[in-house]
């Protein structure tokens, strides 16, 4: 048993609980392409999509929205106000999903479609946040090819980043991180990536092959391969997060084969919160059995702005999710959210107005599930559930 397990158990023999385990979590981060262009060390622009063939496109189109970008703009630049409500909440770990290749690889992978990539010496974009786990299971990792890939883990491990749901073979790609909190015991983070989030099929990782933990389907055989997963590596004291990448990029509606394998994965798995993420814009929050489900996260950062598409989701709008989560038995004790507005490739406080709208679609979207939220006078949101 790990030392901080036995900490954890000594804390609660004394009759003293530890405090909650309290979590940044946020859906996806694209660095790459636009975002890419306007950080100091910027990649080759060439692009093999049929709606831009240059990243630097996705910068004239964010400034003719919104206004000229002074490049290059400095690291912690693309967080933004995120920065100061990280430093006001102090987190104990902060979890985000990296949806890019950070690659020199010229590999484009053919008829992908979309290639997301950045320069691996823009890696401080990441650590100027102080991220601690970058879960690599979804549909834009190997958008460089697997050389690509195998360039992502090894620039991600030499900062120090923990990236699971992909690895340099299907035992890697499995391996969940296991992250420590000093006094409270330890989070596990396994990430799954599902073929509904348009991930390629032979994108999969293999007994010698890079690639993504892939989740194949929703059936009985696939939760017992998770189950088996958790159940090797969770010892007594640990909090499980499963990241998963599923579902289309738009639409609020939950499909009930994500709600059934959701409280499956709580019930039988041994999971407690799952995280999922792929959809462009935030989606209705559940709480099953005292356990957090979000269900689709919202891009966080992007290089969308300026693309004339689905504004009736406001997709600039997103939120940072900050679950406490109690260490002996991984039930959410709370869960508080700060709204936020991607501008000029940067995170923002939203306006008033944009607040009560995302707060009401919150509420609207969480009625199914018996959840709603309730803004603050700092600009926070707070959930409740029955």
């Amino acid at each position: 048993m790990h030392p901080e397990q036995l900490n954890h158990f000594a804390m609660a023999a004394s009759g003293t609980p530890p405090a909650p385990i309290t979590l940044f979590l946020c859906g996806d981060v694209m660095t790459g392409r636009g975002i890419d262009q306007v950080l100091p060390h910027p990649s080759e622009p060439v692009l093999y999509e049929s709606y831009m063939r240059s990243a630097a496109g996705y910068v004239q189109l964010a400034e003719e929205k919104n206004g000229p970008l002074a490049r290059p703009v400095d690291f912690s630049y693309i967080w933004g106000d995120a920065l100061t409500v990280l430093s006001e909440l102090q987190p104990d770990l902060r979890i985000i999903n990296l949806e890019t290749s950070v690659t020199t690889s010229p590999d484009f992978w053919p008829g992908k479609g979309i290639n997301y990539r950045m320069h691996p010496e823009n890696i401080g974009c990441l650590t100027a946040a102080a991220i601690d786990c970058c879960t690599l299971a979804n549909n834009h990792v190997l958008d460089w090819g697997r050389a690509g890939l195998v360039e992502t883990l090894e620039v991600l491990r030499q900062a120090g980043l923990a990236s699971p749901g992909a690895g340099l073979d299907l035992q890697q790609a499995e391996t969940p991180a296991s992250l420590i909190v000093p006094g409270k015991g330890r989070l596990l983070v396994f990430a799954w990536g599902s073929g509904t989030s348009g991930v390629p099929d032979d994108w999969a990782a293999g007994p010698a092959r890079p690639g993504v933990n892939l989740l194949p389907d929703f059936s009985g055989h696939t939760l017992w391969r998770i189950k088996t997963a958790v159940s090797a590596i969770r010892q007594p004291g640990d909090v499980v997060l499963l990241a998963i990448h599923w579902g289309g990029n738009w639409g609020y509606h939950v499909p009930a084969e994500q709600r059934r394998f959701a409280h499956q994965l709580i019930d039988e798995a041994g999971v407690d919160l799952v995280c999922g993420h792929s959809s462009h814009h935030v989606k209705g929050i559940e709480v099953y059995h005292e356990r957090l489900i979000l269900y689709g996260c919202g891009d966080f950062l992007n290089d969308y702005e300026g693309i004339a598409d689905y504004e009736q989701f406001r997709g600039d709008l997103t939120l940072m999710y900050f679950p406490a989560l109690d260490p002996s038995t991984g039930r959410l004790v709370r869960l508080r959210l700060a709204p936020m507005q991607i501008r000029r490739f940067q995170v923002k406080r939203p306006s008033p107005a944009d607040c009560r709208w995302l707060a009401g679609v919150l509420s609207r979207e969480g009625q199914q599930f018996g959840t709603r939220v309730e803004a603050d006078e700092g600009g926070m949101f707070s959930l409740r559930w029955d």
